[in-house]
């Protein structure tokens, strides 16, 4: 146990591996440490270890089983017969029964049952010697013969532990009902085909389609992260064709808007940021990103490029990965995490007390990288003491010397691939190596991962969650479409625009925010379309959209969108230098992330009070409304008539036509003051106040 003797220090003096991991270590402690007094072979039931075990003996953790139980038994006839230690048969896998489990009423449990198999050939009913734990508290109860009672209806996912493996079971108990009408998901995708069977199993019934204004600005900002103009909805909304939203996913995807938007998700995921790879890097490495996924090109072989990198910097922009990732350990995690969608970092210490990975594991894959070596060219840094900026041109080398060693036994660690144990030549190329497996069309890991992230950015939530965090105690929400979109990004050779266009065909991301009675609690099971905030960026570039007025970036021309920004400077991070421009204070109030996490999570979209202020009466947005040739000067300037101007930023920032209820009111406000651009300003402000604006529905 992780609280008690299985944690860094132990506890009373008697430290074990976490969870068993290590048994000759475990031996040693039990049989020789503490003078050898925990086992007494002369008088078995005396051994404190089984003392404190059965509560004879004070013992914080309390009793751990009972005379009469079979634990007792087996310690008790191990310690009689000389506590030796045993090598038994290795455990080649566990088979649980059943693995899945959907329950309605009456029907309000079920058994598990766990089998070993050993390497010998032999099997034996582990069951009631498992670990039977569960992920969620309060769903069901389990039961030391592993019988699974329902305490409320929900879904949870019980982990069987055995001898170091792990097997997931989903459970879910569900109300009593008839199986919910699915058949706005019908449709020849198999997206729809497969989420639609988990909800008739789960009786969640799926909300209507989004009409086409909703449809319409949602993929516009997921796919563009920009919202349509004025006169893109109007054609929208006035074409019957029946194939008009596809057409839309095709233009989309042919915008140039679509490759920096998801250049700019990418640059956040490989720690684009000015501090560690200067200006120039910063750009050249955002040029590169955005040329490859405007060309479409391969995501594994994109991988390739990055891991396998090295020259300069500015000569050859993914060496800035390396660059911006500096430490053998840091750029392991960094690997895993991004390509593989793992994060082994908890098996750095210790074996991953929640995954397969140990600690070796986590070393051997470690051991790729300490051979990276870099040539600074030079540093015009603008802070002598700050040991982390870099500013001039490196250069990305190998350097054969560097060796990582293993913590647990001191010996240099030969390095490994994670899961299939694939190690490089003596002499061989370990990044070369590393980079054409994570880019082999089979590796076991980056075409879930990569998937995973596309549906993530698309639905505000992955099938995995966190999106990088695959594990046995983190299944997917949907297995089998999890299996699905690996094997069609697969097909589409790893390609960007082909899975993208295939989900937003897809019923199933066409549905509707609105929810229902059945499914207004489900959040994972993609039934109705999650309500979210518009990232920093987004809502950025939907005001500047909206007014028509242009934002300055320090360092950057001025006409360039949030979305389309490399990365911000140095002066708009928040240091003593100061002189960040005002759309780069907008952004970092609004969660604009750092770059100095490889992960997805570093990004903040959670509402505070600054960023009530911003929008109320912050700078920005006063700078924005009162510009004197924004839309609505424009609009005045050409005799615009009140309906007129009304329709134009309803269209510009709603992507809908005002009702007839906001048409009179706003219109007779307009009528009512003196001042008409006033007027006009107030009604434009309270638009991108409106939750309408400000969420991505």
């Amino acid at each position: 146990m992780g609280a008690c003797h299985g944690n860094l220090n132990g506890k009373g003096g008697l430290k074990l591996s976490l969870r068993g991991e290590d048994p000759a270590y475990d031996h040693l402690a039990l049989t020789r440490g503490a003078l050898a007094r925990r086992i007494d072979p002369s008088s078995p039931d005396a051994s404190l270890v089984l003392q404190k075990a059965v509560g004879r003996v004070p013992h914080e953790g309390g009793v751990r089983f009972p005379v009469e139980s079979v634990e007792y038994r087996a310690i008790r006839n191990w310690i009689a017969n000389g506590g030796a230690f045993d090598s038994p048969p290795k455990l080649a896998k566990l088979v649980v029964s059943p693995t899945r489990q959907v329950l309605a009423m009456p029907n309000d449990s079920f058994q598990l049952k766990a089998v070993a198999h050993f390497a010998d050939g032999s099997s034996r009913d582990v069951t009631s010697l498992a670990a039977i734990e569960t992920t969620t508290i309060g769903v069901v109860k389990i039961l030391p013969s592993g019988e699974v009672r329902k305490e409320q209806d929900g879904e949870t996912t019980v982990l069987v532990r055995y001898l170091g493996h792990q097997v997931p079971v989903r459970v879910a108990f569900v109300p009593d009902g008839p199986a919910p009408d699915v058949s706005v998901l019908k449709s020849k995708n198999k997206i729809d085909e497969l989420v639609a069977k988990q909800l008739q199993e789960l009786r969640i019934p799926p909300s209507a389609l989004a009409d086409d204004a909703m449809f319409l600005r949602r993929a516009s900002l997921d796919v563009t992260g920009t919202l349509p103009t004025a006169d893109v909805v109007r054609k929208f909304l006035a074409d019957s064709s029946p194939n008009k939203r596809e057409t839309l996913i095709d233009a989309l995807l042919a915008r140039p808007e679509f490759a920096e938007y998801w250049a700019m998700k990418w640059s956040d995921l490989l720690r684009n940021e000015e501090k560690s790879l200067d200006k120039k890097g910063v750009q050249v490495y955002h040029r590169w990103i955005k040329t490859w996924i405007a060309e479409d090109k391969p995501l594994n072989e994109f991988a390739r490029e990055i891991l396998a990198a090295r020259g300069s910097t500015y000569e050859n922009p993914p060496t800035n990965f390396y660059r911006a990732v500096r430490d053998p350990q840091a750029r392991a995690e960094a690997v895993a995490q991004v390509f593989l969608g793992v994060r082994v970092n908890c098996a750095k210490c210790h074996n991953h007390p929640f995954d397969r990975w140990t600690q070796d594991d986590y070393h051997r894959f470690a051991a790729f990288f300490p051979q990276v070596g870099y040539r600074v060219l030079s540093n015009a840094r603008k802070d002598d003491l700050d040991k982390h900026e870099f500013v001039g041109e490196q250069i990305v080398f190998t350097n054969r010397s560097g060796e990582t060693t293993l913590p647990r036994t001191g010996a240099t660690a030969v390095p490994k691939t994670l899961g299939d144990d694939r190690s490089p030549a003596d002499d061989a190329d370990r990044l070369g190596m590393l980079a054409d497996w994570i880019a082999n069309p089979d590796n076991p890991f980056f075409a879930k991962a990569q998937a995973n992230r596309i549906w993530f950015h698309l639905f505000g939530r992955g099938l995995v969650e966190p999106n990088d965090d695959f594990k046995v105690t983190n299944p997917a929400a949907n297995p089998e479409l999890m299996d699905h979109l690996a094997a069609a990004f697969k097909a589409g050779g790893f390609r960007l625009k082909p899975l993208v266009k295939t989900i937003l065909l897809s019923r199933t991301y066409q549905l509707s925010s609105s929810t229902n009675a059945g499914n207004a609690y489900d959040s994972s099971h993609f039934s109705h379309a999650l309500i979210q905030p518009l990232e920093a960026e987004q809502l950025l570039d939907a005001m500047s959209r909206v007014f028509e007025a242009n934002v300055q970036f320090n360092g950057y021309p001025t006409g360039i969108r949030a979305g389309a920004v490399p990365a911000m400077s140095q002066a708009g991070s928040g240091s003593r230098r100061g002189g960040a421009s005002m759309g780069e204070r907008f952004l970092r109030v609004f969660g604009k992330p750092e770059r100095l996490l490889t992960c997805d999570c570093e990004r903040s979209e959670e509402a505070g009070l600054l960023q009530a202020f911003q929008m109320i009466n912050g700078e920005q947005v006063n700078a924005m409304l009162r510009k004197p040739d924004n839309r609505l000067g424009k609009l005045m300037d050409r005799g615009a008539t009140d309906a007129e101007m009304l329709d134009e930023l309803y269209l510009a920032a709603l992507s809908r036509y005002p009702n007839e209820n906001e048409k009179s009111k706003l219109i007779d406000y307009v009528k009512s003051k003196e001042s008409r651009r006033a007027a006009w300003e107030d009604v434009a402000w309270g638009l991108v106040n409106a939750k309408e604006f400000l969420l991505r529905r």
